[in-house]
C-alpha cells in the first residue's frame, strides 16, 4: 500500500533555495556550511527540507526584528 507524501514532506532543491530566498548559489551553500541553514544529502543530491528553510527565514525576522 503506498500513500501520497503531503508537500510538507518534500526536500528542496538547492535553486529552488536560491529562488525562494532571492539569494546566490554561493550564498545558500555558505548558509548551509555555517549550518544556519539544516541540510541533508541523499547519494552526491543535496536537499533542504521546507520546515528548516521556514525555521531559516523565521530566526532571520527575529533576529532583525531586535
Amino acid at each position: 500500500m503506498t500513500t501520497a507524501m503531503s508537500p510538507s514532506h518534500e526536500a528542496l532543491k538547492v535553486p529552488e533555495v536560491m529562488s525562494a530566498l532571492r539569494l546566490s548559489r554561493s550564498k545558500v551553500y555558505d548558509l548551509i556550511r555555517s549550518r544556519q541553514l539544516v541540510s541533508f544529502t541523499v547519494g552526491r543530491a543535496r536537499r533542504i527540507s521546507p520546515d528548516s528553510l521556514r525555521a531559516f527565514i523565521q530566526e532571520q525576522i527575529e533576529e532583525n526584528a531586535a
